[in-house]
């Protein structure tokens, strides 16, 4: 297998992607080969890569939960998120887009490693969320999101996305003039995959960590795959300043 870089010619592997710990790079390799097996190796080392980053942000929360902990520092009001600690944050503000935006209860998130939920309680240390309180408030981020979008109904991360409608529901909340939502049709999985998949990468800067082709032949989802993706997509809206969370005054 060859790859044709800088005018000339080496050959790709799994060894030498999994040596690059550049996001960008591996995109521009993405963007920039057509073979189908090139692109199933980059897209790999993008996943890999990216669960690397994901695990050593987890670690080091980990380590600055027990710091502040230690310190005292959780108590009065400390909001504390996967991926950063931040205080006194207000829910995620409305979005334009022309779609009533609905309070979601995400609101505290930030960070890079998706949202997190804000625990502050009077009187009270402030309590890290674990990973099954993490999984339900995306989740119902997600929900909350694309309430206001007909033939979406997010009840979990696997069969309400099989028809590709809901990541298109969700990445058009943020990008509202990037396609025409109405004219959608569930019964072309594939086409709404490829749509949302290359739209969230091009306006969000979101890799595309999920495969169309692969998607279309499962019965349902994988929905651990489709969690992660959605994970990777809002960290990518908050680092763009789409997603916001507000110091109270």
């Amino acid at each position: 297998m060859e790859s044709k870089t800088g005018g000339g010619s080496e050959s790709l592997t799994s060894e030498k992607l999994a040596s690059i710990d550049d996001e960008e790079v591996l995109n521009k390799m993405l963007d920039g080969v057509a073979d189908f097996e090139e692109r199933r190796l980059i897209r790999a080392a993008l996943r890999d890569l990216l669960k690397k980053k994901r695990e050593k942000r987890e670690q080091d929360r980990g380590l600055r939960q027990q710091d502040l902990r230690q310190q005292g520092l959780g108590k009065g009001g400390a909001a504390i998120g996967v991926g950063r600690v931040s205080t006194n944050q207000q829910p995620l503000p409305n979005k334009p887009g022309g779609h009533p935006s609905p309070s979601t209860p995400v609101g505290r998130a930030a960070g890079r490693a998706g949202p997190a939920a804000a625990f502050p309680q009077k009187g009270s240390s402030a309590e890290a969320p674990n990973a099954k309180n993490v999984k339900q408030m995306l989740l119902d981020w997600c929900r909350a999101k694309t309430e206001p979008y007909e033939g979406v109904d997010i009840q979990n991360f696997s069969s309400s996305w099989k028809d590709g409608i809901a990541f298109c529901a969700l990445v058009h909340r943020f990008f509202p003039d990037a396609f025409e939502y109405s004219t959608l049709n569930p019964n072309k999985p594939r086409d709404n995959f490829q749509l949302a998949f290359s739209t969230a990468e091009r306006l969000a800067g979101c890799p595309p960590l999920l495969d169309a082709d692969d998607l279309v032949r499962m019965k349902e989802p994988d929905w651990k795959c489709v969690y992660t993706y959605i994970q990777e997509f809002y960290r990518c809206l908050v680092e763009k300043g789409l997603v916001k969370t507000k110091k109270r005054p």
